[in-house]
């Protein structure tokens, strides 16, 4: 069992559903970012995305694009987002940790290496959005055998004939795309949801997260209401991208989480 199998087992027990946050490592930079992380678990969240930045974020708008841009800017790598993992191992070793990205950086190190030196970290899934099923070869299936959790994505577009290969190495949770388009769009809506939620969960036993187009606690209720949980990126990345302290981005967290918990 991973982190994010206990999370989940954890959560369940208690009648309570997930509440993960986004947020792009190195934004607006490294010390920042590491500080924003280690708050997160205070204000509620149960799991952390953490983003690696990537020159050519192709599933992402203009919010998280930025953000990549600035962490690129300033220096951010891949080994320095592993190292902000190990600096905040140091201080938390329940909170699971999922790396969300693209595969470029990943293949640039050498897929074994990065398995092994991720695990050691202490990271505990991947969302790798370019890379589809029939690439399960390439990282999914190692990074199964390594310990790793890998998350696979569905949205509205994924039909019945799709599903079972979308599903069938994915683990840990399934990612379900609220909108068709990029992150930070539009707004999600409840009854678009909950009947997409319940295709996937007739088809898996794993917990559905739902993610895109939320960024009020209310909102964040709504969604929960109807999955197993909620994810919040791009408006959490805009508090960031504003400059606000790390009170107030930690307090708006916070009410997020505390909407999905309600849900």
């Amino acid at each position: 069992m991973t982190r994010i199998d206990t999370t989940f087992a954890k959560l369940k027990s208690e009648g309570r559903k997930a509440f993960v946050s986004y947020i792009m490592a190195g934004d607006p930079d490294t010390a920042a970012s590491l500080d924003i992380m280690r708050g997160l678990p205070g204000a509620g969240v149960d799991i952390i995305e953490l983003g690696v930045p990537f020159t050519d974020p192709m599933a992402d708008g203009p919010t998280i694009q930025l953000a990549g841009q600035r962490a690129l800017d300033g220096g951010q790598t891949l080994e320095k987002t592993l190292q902000m993992v190990r600096d905040f191992r140091t201080e938390n070793d329940t909170t699971p940790i999922v790396l969300m990205g693209y595969y470029n950086p990943i293949y640039s190190r050498g897929v074994d290496r990065f398995l092994t030196d991720a695990k050691v970290a202490g990271v505990d899934g991947l969302i790798v959005v370019d890379l589809p099923p029939e690439e399960d070869s390439e990282l999914c299936v190692p990074a199964q055998a390594a310990g790793l959790n890998f998350i696979r994505l569905a949205t509205p577009t994924t039909d019945a004939a799709r599903l079972p290969k979308v599903l069938q190495n994915t683990s840990g949770f399934v990612y379900y795309v609220s909108i068709t388009g990029i992150t930070g769009a539009a707004a999600a809506q409840a009854a678009d949801v909950a009947p997409e939620v319940a295709r996937i969960k007739a088809a898996t036993d794993l917990p559905v997260i739902v993610g895109f187009g939320i960024s009020t606690p209310d909102t964040a209720q709504e969604i929960a209401s109807v999955a197993d949980g909620c994810v919040v990126g791009s408006a959490i990345v805009k508090q960031i991208a504003d400059g606000k302290p790390l009170a107030e981005v930690l307090g708006y967290v916070a009410g997020l989480a505390e909407g999905a918990h309600r849900g």
